[in-house]
């Protein structure tokens, strides 16, 4: 089911964060949300998983997402927070095994689904050697691959990451970027906030381009992913690498 967008607005005190959003996301489809800092792109995706208010609707298929039981919405939508932190020492298995409980009924055991769920979440995201390893002593970047395992091992409709590639290295931010393709092309939907631009261009369907809380494009990334497009946005030149990928060039500011 799509993740559809009509008329969000979010405030935070008087200050109007989002305005007008109307957007549908396909599912089966990567997402990439882009955007100068305080754009509104993290508030957008904690107000598709109901963790700010918002004015206008969010809907997941035809069910809005705000009224959605939170066992039905922890099962449709698994989110990756840009500060996801896990609060008690587990082994890294069991920090996995937590994005099953929205599977399972309350106090009911683990079954062999849920193992396998967990088993193959743990190896889509190459963490099954850290598996018997407390989450505290794990690197950044072994850290954020089992927060995706936990998600992922929930086998959501919808995806959600902000800013996940920050404290990976060069490599698994491509593996990363590899399984949310996996992930889409399973048809369940992705979404990702993201800052650099050749990520985006790498694995993205479509990107939403949000500045001062408005949409400024939304449409495939071969469209939206251009020169003419992206600098009045960002305020900075763009070239194009065999024509066709966006690149920052280091140039300054347009206009100075």
């Amino acid at each position: 089911m799509d993740l559809i967008f009509e008329g969000v607005a979010v405030s935070r005190g008087s200050r109007r964060v989002l305005e007008d959003i109307d957007a549908v996301l396909r599912r089966g489809r990567v997402t990439a949300i882009i955007g100068p800092n305080g754009a509104g792109k993290s508030t957008l995706l904690k107000a598709a998983v109901a963790l700010l208010p918002a004015t206008g609707v969010i809907l997941i298929g035809d069910q809005p997402v705000a009224t959605m039981p939170s066992r039905q919405r922890a099962a449709a939508v698994g989110y990756l927070p840009q500060d996801a932190t896990v609060h008690w020492n587990l082994r890294a298995r069991d920090v996995v095994a937590l994005g099953r409980l929205a599977r399972r009924s309350a106090f009911a055991a683990p079954s062999h689904a849920d193992d396998a769920a967990v088993e193959a979440a743990l190896a889509a995201t190459e963490t099954t050697a850290l598996a018997d390893r407390p989450i505290a002593d794990l690197s950044g970047g072994e850290r954020a691959r089992v927060l995706l395992a936990r998600v992922l091992a929930g086998e959501p409709e919808w995806l959600l990451a902000d800013e996940p590639l920050a404290s990976l290295d060069p490599a698994h931010q491509n593996d990363f970027l590899d399984q949310l393709r996996r992930v889409a092309a399973a048809g369940s939907g992705v979404a990702i906030v993201l800052h650099d631009i050749a990520q985006a261009a790498r694995v993205a369907d479509d990107v939403l381009v949000l500045k001062n809380g408005c949409i400024a494009a939304f449409g495939p990334a071969s469209a939206v992913l251009t020169p003419a497009m992206l600098e009045p946005v960002f305020e900075v030149a763009f070239g194009t690498v065999d024509g066709v990928h966006p690149i920052c060039i280091p140039i300054g500011r347009l206009g100075r």
